[in-house]
């Protein structure tokens, strides 16, 4: 059995991204954003968002028929969470050996290079 290691799987993730992005949805705002870039049912997606507001991603209230959907979780904290779950499960907690990974075997564009020093210069200051 394949398990991930974030809590959240690609489609929550993505669901949430357009959320943090929209400040509330429906679920059929947010299969009209998927819909743009992949097929996938309408059902799959209220679903999704149904899991992400038992684990208290979003919270919901209803207006007339639909359900709108906000993000309970602020996206840096998420990332956050995530990002340290990582650090700790993948790297052993060692944000130099994630850095290091990410530089050694990743593909980065000079704007993604200078954006990493920029990074480091400014805590040196």
């Amino acid at each position: 059995m394949k398990r991930s290691i974030s809590p959240l799987g690609e489609t929550e993730m993505e669901v949430l991204h357009i959320v943090w992005e929209l400040g509330e949805a429906s679920v059929a705002e947010v299969h009209e954003h998927i819909l743009k870039k992949r097929k996938a049912a309408y059902t799959t997606i209220m679903t999704v968002m149904k899991n992400l507001a038992e684990k208290d991603y979003l919270t919901f209230r209803k207006e007339g028929m639909a359900y709108i959907y906000t993000a309970s979780i602020p996206e840096t904290e998420v990332k956050h969470s995530l990002l340290q779950q990582m650090l700790d499960k993948v790297f052993k907690g060692s944000p130099a050996e994630l850095v290091q990974t990410l530089v050694n075997h990743e593909s980065l564009s000079g704007d993604d290079k200078a954006q990493i020093e920029a990074l480091i210069k400014k805590l040196d200051a």
